[in-house]
């Protein structure tokens, strides 16, 4: 038999090969006992990531299941997370290449996953990211520090205190993009690290949270989409008794909203920030 003209509906059973003995063909099966359903039909987010990103499993407890996450990174530099780093991550160039390098598999939207690389050189910067994702071929654009601006704006707020595991360089540009946004922050922290932020574990980030809230803040933003959150939001937010917004949950929800999709994950204070149900 000819392997290069096989028939696609040709399978081999119990060991026999095309010229062994009993070949069967798939449609002469009889499979009408058997529930053959699925797989559940899969809606794209393209994601592009700086190239030290480690928390993927974090993004897709972020996802319904019916929802495929489809990563590309920014190339890699050897540099530690800094100014410099937010500055190359963010090159338009690199943005554009990551942002074709998904479009291959249909993505409804792309989303840059950085916040620092989004928030840098302020509100103009990041509308500058999202028109070169959408001038790549991208059908939408989001960017962390967007999403960021469009919570602040649905939930009216006008004091946010700030975590990051940034210097304090960087955090300071947190704040003026905040400061854009008519956002007055009363407290920041942060942690100074030049890596390896993924391995923080969350009694860190919680004790950052807390110490970082204030009688004044409306809400405390955790920057950094490699900054581990996700369980802990729940219940700071019961204790706060107020929003803990963080950058993972920020971008993936954004992304969620524009493709008329329900929120998955905590942190229900969130609700309604994004539009829900079909587009």
């Amino acid at each position: 038999m000819d392997l290069n003209h096989m028939d696609p509906n040709y399978v081999v059973l119990n060991g026999a090969g095309p010229d062994g003995a009993g070949p069967e063909e798939a449609n002469e099966q009889d499979l009408s006992d058997q529930a053959f359903d699925g797989p559940v039909v899969q809606r794209g987010i393209g994601i592009i990531a700086p190239f030290d990103l480690a928390l993927e499993r974090e993004l897709w407890r972020w996802t319904p299941l019916d929802v495929s996450l489809h990563l590309a990174r920014t190339p890699f530099e050897a540099v530690p997370v800094s100014l410099e780093m937010a500055e190359l991550v963010s090159e338009h160039r690199h943005v554009q290449a990551a942002t074709r390098d998904v479009l291959g598999v249909d993505p409804e939207v792309v989303a840059y996953l950085c916040t620092s690389g989004s928030f840098i050189h302020g509100l103009a910067h990041e509308a500058r990211l999202r028109q070169s994702i959408l001038q790549a071929g991208a059908p939408e654009a989001v960017t962390t520090s967007g999403a960021l601006a469009e919570a602040v704006g649905a939930l009216d707020l006008r004091r946010v205190s700030v975590i990051t595991p940034y210097d304090a360089d960087l955090t300071d540009r947190l704040v003026s993009f905040l400061g854009e946004l008519g956002v007055t922050v009363p407290r920041r922290h942060y942690l100074g690290l030049g890596g390896g932020i993924w391995r923080v574990n969350y009694r860190t980030v919680a004790e950052l949270i807390l110490a970082a809230d204030s009688p004044e803040a409306q809400a405390v933003f955790v920057s950094c989409t490699n900054l581990p959150t996700y369980d802990i939001i729940e219940p700071l937010e019961r204790r706060l008794g107020k929003p803990v917004l963080t950058a993972n949950q920020l971008t993936i929800w954004a992304c969620l909203g524009r493709m008329g999709l329900p929120m998955v994950g905590p942190g229900r204070r969130l609700a309604g920030v994004f539009r829900e149900g079909p587009p």
